[in-house]
């Protein structure tokens, strides 16, 4: 008897892959959001017939993602994953946010089956969309043996939660994931793997408050000449309960400004020390007052201090 094919869900979120432009040749002034997930399954023909179910879990510009989506998002990712006859996930997204999104849904869930971002620079109407291949290419990894985690699939390439970061404004290979590399590529409908898949212990989404309001606030700042610690100080007045600094080089930062952080910390808030260069890793020489990043970029830092200060 033969094997009933492992079903792959995709889940909705809108962006520039669901996008739409008056003009066909004008891939800058759309409206991003307009189409369902379901037309965007619907026109590849390479999926008809296939085991596919899709959700459309929200409906935005993914510069407008905020944490009350995170947390759909999440739940309906758990859901799905811990159905049998569910091989993998394929959630369509926007560029913009996409490297937090993927940081979130890994650092929360660690999927032991694969979760595959799939995004577009060019909206659907595009005279050469980027979106169809994007798509099919993330439904490949979705159905690879021994795929898993949370993977974002571009121009080729399929770049893992915990590097993938947006590295051009525009052109179709937008993404890249530091010194890294990617973790595979798709060659003609074939997963070339080059090592590991996003692993790691997940933190559980029972940790996740239900209100998004009771989330901790965390904001990132940047040390730059001329650097001042009054945005540290009125963020600090206002409640804030963790700060991220994208320092300059590896992790340096303007005097004013480090002294600010640190009455920061001394009040209790808690400070991260990342850098806003796109590669390379914070090297701490020594002792210092202020933690180290690491690798993770600013934006994936200020995801990791939130989840810390999540309530136990």
């Amino acid at each position: 008897m033969q094997s009933m094919q492992p079903i792959v869900v995709v889940l909705g979120t809108g962006g520039t892959i669901a996008g739409t432009a008056a003009d066909a040749a004008d891939n800058v002034g759309y409206r991003a959001a307009q189409l369902g997930a379901d037309q965007l399954v619907a026109a590849i023909p390479a999926l008809a017939g296939q085991a596919v179910e899709v959700h459309q879990i929200a409906q935005l510009d993914s510069k407008d993602m905020d944490f009350a989506t995170w947390r759909l998002l999440a739940e309906a990712v758990h859901v799905q994953l811990a159905r049998p006859e569910v091989g993998g996930i394929v959630i369509t997204h926007g560029t913009d946010t996409l490297e937090e999104t993927a940081y979130f849904l890994q650092r929360v869930l660690a999927p032991r089956k694969p979760v595959v971002l799939a995004a577009a620079m060019r909206p659907a109407t595009a005279l050469l969309a980027d979106g169809p291949q994007n798509l099919l290419d993330a439904f490949r990894v979705a159905q690879a043996a021994g795929a898993r985690g949370v993977v974002a699939v571009l121009a080729g390439a399929v770049h893992g939660a915990f590097d993938v970061r947006k590295v051009h404004t525009y052109r179709l290979d937008a993404f890249g994931s530091g010194d890294a590399g990617p973790v595979a590529r798709i060659e003609e409908g074939r997963v070339r793997q080059h090592r590991a898949w996003p692993g790691g212990d997940a933190l559980g989404l029972w940790r996740l408050p239900l209100d998004a309001a009771h989330w901790p606030r965390v904001e990132i700042v940047t040390s730059h000449a001329g650097a001042g610690g009054e945005l540290v100080r009125a963020l600090t007045a206002t409640g804030v309960r963790g700060i991220v600094v994208a320092g300059t080089g590896n992790g340096s930062l303007h005097h004013a400004l480090e002294a600010a952080l640190l009455e920061a910390q001394a009040a209790g808030v808690s400070v991260l020390r990342s850098s806003r260069c796109l590669n390379g890793d914070v090297i701490d020489a020594g002792p210092n007052a202020l933690a180290s990043a690491g690798v993770l970029t600013p934006v994936q830092a200020r995801i990791e201090l939130l989840l810390q200060l999540l309530p136990a």
